[in-house]
């Protein structure tokens, strides 16, 4: 029997500090919406960008690169790790 384990119970295991980066494609974050240029940006439906998620699945920020993402966590004294 597989345990269900609670969103509460996962944050938990990852401490408040600890956040995972993840890779998503731009649609995901859109959404619906067309937008393709934000704020100067021109995003590409397709292009991969980084997500950096609290240890209950929150998503918290959404970057340009994996460095960036990983420098915005440490900048904000959170923990981050990679997940696949």
């Amino acid at each position: 029997m597989t345990p269900i384990i609670s969103k509460q119970d996962l944050a938990g295991l990852g401490a408040p500090d600890l956040v995972y980066v993840r890779e998503v494609r731009a649609r995901e974050v859109l959404g619906a919406e067309t937008v393709t240029h934000v704020r100067g940006l021109d995003i590409d439906p397709d292009q991969m960008l980084y997500a950096v998620h609290a240890a209950d699945g929150e998503r918290l920020a959404v970057l340009i690169d994996r460095d960036a993402a990983f420098a915005a966590a440490m900048a904000h004294e959170l923990a981050p790790v990679s997940v696949h």
